[in-house]
């Protein structure tokens, strides 16, 4: 249970709501205790009646009357407490529920980009759906039957004792039997809902890369074996879920022959004991086995209830995995400050964790406020790992990043990235409407400012020739528009943004160099007085700027302006020539 304290916090936040569910709780099984009493006074009145002779029957039809109508009543209000008892303590499970959503998901926003690199999709998706789920069921479900459980046993337990101690005993006897069997159980369950659990994950994870990878896998053609490798998944998963039922499935069966023992046993003592004069009523016997079918629900949930504690634990103990996961980058400064714009790597080196490799050597160089800069370079020499620095996705291994002569650690996270305008290498944009992805730069944009931002990134004609023009809603990752409508609707929602930064992360590879010169253009001047670095392959990205930079194996190899460079030999007067004879 150690693992489920995590959850005690929630418990706290909705104490009152909790105590007066309990209290309902409390309240609809006294009232479903009414009946049975009722039930063995029914049965003497009526063999009075037919024993003596001498009873009227007026009298009887009037008891039996009364004693309707009270058990009747008494129903009536335990079903109405029952309701109730669901509408608090159901309700606040899903409270619980929603709250540890909001929890998982505010965590996974604040780890780092190498959590995401060693964690799939699908098990994150898992742990926040599949496994939050049975988390709520402890929360909700299991607490309301075992709190009835509990006051069932407590209520039931001594009124049998009071009126039949022995016959109470005999009754009873079953029950510690079933226990010590549920408590072996228990274990069996707790291990395989663990497997089960983390093979959800397995599962998840295979179908979401399967989706978001569609293309490609009807480019090759190997639906066949994708399909092959789910059914062999899938049979995995029946085979650990069947492993799961079948160890459950001893539960309810163990309850109907220890129920079913009871029974017999109250029928066969209480009619000997109502033979040899130990009990005095008939009326009794009825009454008892009407106590042993009331407990028969709450002894069955003693199963049930063992089993989702273990379940929402091993769920628990997985989601506790992750909230115990500590982000890499540390947000130390709650005040916010404003960036101007100045930018200086000092002796900056960066390795990667996962991979290990070394993207950027020793590296040294200023932006002034106000000035665009090109990196240039091989695939893999290190250009869109200093953007990735600059917005401080990663922290640096050795070195110094500061803005405005501040060291970037000193900055509050979020304030820094609010005056950042970043366009990846690989345009992401959500399943939403076009609109909607451009104003994720800024929420409060006008529709006018829309089209303009949409007209300078050169995609506004493209946007109108759709049917819903900018309320046309794109599928996953965008997947509705071309490679270069994507980066292009990426450019336009950081325009939007307006910041002191721009970080063009080889933004054009994927439009003409007519678009892309006729987009150059309006970058110019919208980054007027900004600061703006352009990641790039292409010379004609990069000849225009202030500072052009070109990196080699994660190191500075070149550093200047176009002329600068142009007049040397080198990596980019050999770049430029070569592009350049293309045309």
């Amino acid at each position: 249970m150690k693992e489920l304290k995590h959850i005690n916090k929630y418990f706290k936040k909705y104490w009152l709501k909790l105590l007066i569910g309990i209290i309902i709780t409390i309240i609809a099984r006294v009232f479903s205790l009414v009946m049975p009493p009722y039930v063995n006074k029914s049965i003497n009145i009526v063999k009075d009646f037919i024993e003596q002779g001498n009873v009227d029957i007026v009298v009887v039809k009037e008891h039996l009357l009364e004693y309707i109508l009270i058990i009747l009543g008494a129903a009536l209000l335990s079903g109405f407490f029952t309701f109730l008892m669901r509408q608090t303590i159901i309700n606040v499970s899903r409270y619980i529920e929603y709250d540890l959503k909001n929890e998982i998901f505010n965590h996974y926003q604040k780890l780092s980009l190498n959590f995401y690199k060693n964690n799939r999709t699908g098990d994150l998706m898992n742990r926040i759906s599949e496994d939050v789920s049975q988390v709520r069921m402890y929360c909700g479900p299991a607490l309301m039957y075992g709190i009835n459980t509990f006051t069932l046993f407590a209520c039931i337990i001594p009124i049998m004792y009071s009126k039949a101690p022995s016959l109470a005993l005999y009754t009873l006897m079953p029950l510690p039997i079933l226990s010590v069997i549920i408590y072996q159980i228990s274990k069996l369950t707790h291990k395989r809902s663990t497997i089960v659990q983390q093979f959800l994950s397995k599962l998840s994870s295979f179908a979401q890369e399967s989706f978001s990878g569609i293309s490609v896998i009807k480019a090759y053609g190997i639906e066949e074996r994708i399909n092959g490798e789910l059914i062999s998944l899938a049979n995995e998963g029946k085979e650990k879920s069947m492993s799961l039922v079948n160890v459950n499935a001893w539960f309810f069966p163990l309850m109907a022959l220890m129920i079913g023992i009871s029974n017999i046993i109250v029928i066969y003592i209480g009619g000997q004991q109502y033979i040899s004069g130990k009990i005095d009523n008939i009326g009794l016997i009825a009454e008892f086995i009407i106590y042993v079918n009331m407990l028969t629900w709450p002894v069955a949930i003693v199963g049930w209830l063992t089993s989702v504690i273990q379940r929402a634990e091993a769920s628990q103990a997985r989601i506790n995995e992750f909230l115990q996961e500590v982000p890499e980058i540390i947000n130390t400064v709650n005040t916010p400050m404003e960036v101007h714009g100045k930018i200086e790597f000092k002796n900056v080196s960066f390795t990667y964790d996962d991979t290990n490799i070394t993207a950027l050597k020793n590296v040294s160089f200023t932006i002034n406020e106000g000035e665009t800069v090109a990196i240039l370079g091989k695939t893999g020499s290190g250009k869109s790992t200093i953007l990735d620095l600059i917005a401080r996705l990663y922290d640096v291994s050795s070195g110094d990043i500061l803005f405005d002569g501040i060291p970037i650690k000193d900055f509050n996270i979020n304030s820094l990235r609010q005056h950042i305008g970043a366009v990846p290498q690989d345009a992401f944009l959500f399943s939403d409407s076009i609109k909607d992805n451009i104003k994720f730069g800024n929420e409060n944009a006008t529709d006018d400012e829309i089209i303009a931002v949409a007209k300078k990134a050169v995609v506004h004609k493209n946007i109108m020739g759709f049917k819903e023009k900018y309320n046309t809603v794109l599928g996953e990752r965008g997947i509705t528009l071309s490679g270069g409508q994507k980066q292009r609707v990426s450019i336009a929602r950081a325009l939007l943004r307006d910041p002191k930064i721009y970080l063009f992360d080889d933004c054009l590879s994927a439009v003409d160099t007519e678009t892309e010169e006729e987009i150059l253009n309006n970058l110019k001047s919208a980054s007027k007085n900004k600061t703006t670095l352009i990641v790039s392959h292409r010379v004609s990205s990069a000849k225009n700027a202030d500072k052009i930079i070109i990196l080699e194996g994660g190191k500075i190899i070149q550093e200047g302006s176009h002329n600068t460079l142009y007049t040397k030999d080198g990596y980019y007067k050999e770049l430029y020539n070569s592009q350049l004879s293309e045309k």
